[in-house]
């Protein structure tokens, strides 16, 4: 992937890994699009970066998806670059009463609405790279975030057949697989001892200029080359 002069769609640009990201591409000469539900929030970043363009979107509902790719499609048509990395983290139990409203808000947001604005952003024809933000837990689950563990390895599994589907067209197919990061994702607090998004993103930019299409930082490193036997070792460790 080239790093400057793309016209890029960043889901969940907002904050955590998204804000970083679309901070990075901007430094890079890039347009860079952010969506996300809460207005507040994509105004912020619009003030502390002028040149982000903004877009109001609820992710969850396919209406709002929809009228995502026609208002791109109708106004930004030369975008190249799309983003999946929108997400939501449930700390939960089978036990907990509203475990399946949570499963549902997980997977609708973490799979379907990936997999919906991929099929409707490929009409694009300028489109040539997608990206998808998955997890180093799609290869070892914590069973206290079940189901986003789940959609992770779902969206690991989907991005390789994508590249593959994708392979004798012009759209190159990356994979970003983040460790935990010092973001709010599953709530403000928890993850405030990890590695800051800054030092991810300046790695991913250097693996990114290497030409590599799978990009991993820290624990995540390990755990994309892990087999059978590292695997059991480490969901023993995250999962005493």
């Amino acid at each position: 992937m080239k790093l400057s002069n793309n016209k890029i769609l960043i889901t969940g640009g907002a904050s955590g890994i998204g804000l970083g990201l679309t901070e990075r591409f901007i430094k890079e000469n890039n347009t860079v699009i952010i969506c996300g539900r809460r207005e507040d929030l994509l105004k912020e970043v619009a003030n502390k970066f002028p040149a982000v363009i903004i877009k109001v979107c609820d992710l969850s509902t396919e209406a709002d998806r929809i009228k995502l790719y026609d208002w791109v499609a109708a106004n930004h048509s030369d975008l190249n670059v799309l983003i999946n990395n929108a997400g939501i983290q449930n700390w939960m139990n089978i036990s907990d009463s509203n475990f399946y409203q949570k499963s549902n808000e997980e997977i609708t947001t973490n799979v379907i609405a990936p997999i919906h604005l991929t099929t409707l952003f490929a009409n694009l024809k300028s489109l040539n790279t997608i990206i998808n933000v998955t997890s180093g837990l799609a290869f070892v689950p914590f069973s206290k975030v079940p189901v986003y563990c789940s959609t992770k390895a779902f969206m690991r599994s989907f991005t390789l057949s994508l590249r593959h589907m994708l392979k004798s067209t012009n759209i190159e197919v990356i994979e970003m697989i983040p460790p935990a990061l010092n973001t709010d994702l599953g709530g403000k607090g928890i993850h405030d001892g990890h590695p800051a998004v800054s030092d991810f993103v300046e790695s991913v930019f250097q693996q990114m200029k290497e030409g590599k299409t799978e990009l991993t930082f820290g624990f995540s490193e390990g755990r994309a080359k892990a087999n059978n036997e590292t695997i059991a070792e480490y969901f023993n460790r995250m999962n005493p």
